[in-house]
C-alpha cells in the first residue's frame, strides 16, 4: 500500500463504520473501552450521545484524553481496516448544542436519527459528546507487502 492507500483506506474506514470503541481512563488509571455510535464532521471532529451517568462520561468529565479504534469487524481475517484515535472530548455546553448539532447531525446512517438542543439539555436524560482528533493512525498487517513488518504495526496518517 502506498501512503496514499492508507490514508484513503482510513477515510473509507470513517465513512463505512459508525461505531467507535471509545477509550477513557477510569479514577484508578484502569482503561475502560465502551462502543458508541458515532457521526462525524470532517476527519477530526466526531460526536456521540450518552448519558452523563454513562461510565465512560463520567470519566470524559473528569479525564477529556481518550483513544479509539473503528473497524469493520464484517471483514475476515486478512482483510482488516481499523482506524485508531488519539483524541479529547467533552460535553457540548448547553449554548453551542444549536451549532454543534447541525454538525453532528447533518450525516447520519440509516436507522439514526438526529437529536434537538432540547433532547440533549436541561432535565433530558442525554448528552452531546464532541472528540477532536490529534492524531490518526491505521493498522497495518504483518504480511503487508509494503509496510509489513512480520507483526501487524499501526502507521500514522493525515486526513487534513
Amino acid at each position: 500500500m502506498a501512503d496514499d492507500a492508507l490514508t484513503e483506506m482510513a477515510r473509507g474506514v470513517l465513512a463505512d463504520v459508525r461505531y467507535l470503541v471509545l477509550g477513557t481512563t477510569e479514577q484508578d488509571g484502569r482503561s475502560r473501552v465502551s462502543p458508541v455510535y458515532v457521526t462525524w464532521d470532517g476527519p477530526s471532529d466526531f460526536y456521540w450521545v450518552s448519558s452523563p451517568a454513562a461510565t465512560h462520561s463520567r470519566n470524559v468529565a473528569e479525564r477529556p484524553a481518550v483513544s479509539g479504534v473503528i473497524f469493520d469487524s464484517s471483514q475476515p481475517p486478512g482483510r482488516t481496516a481499523a482506524v485508531y484515535l488519539t483524541a479529547t472530548a467533552a460535553e457540548v455546553p448547553a449554548d453551542e448544542l444549536p451549532e454543534q448539532c447541525a454538525r453532528a447531525f447533518r450525516r447520519l446512517s440509516e436507522g439514526a436519527r438526529p437529536f434537538s438542543p432540547e433532547e440533549l439539555s436541561g432535565p433530558a436524560d442525554l448528552r452531546l459528546y464532541h472528540g477532536v482528533v490529534q492524531r490518526h493512525e491505521v493498522h497495518v498487517r504483518g504480511s503487508d507487502p509494503t509496510y509489513g513488518r512480520g507483526v501487524d504495526t499501526r502507521r500514522e496518517v493525515v486526513l487534513g
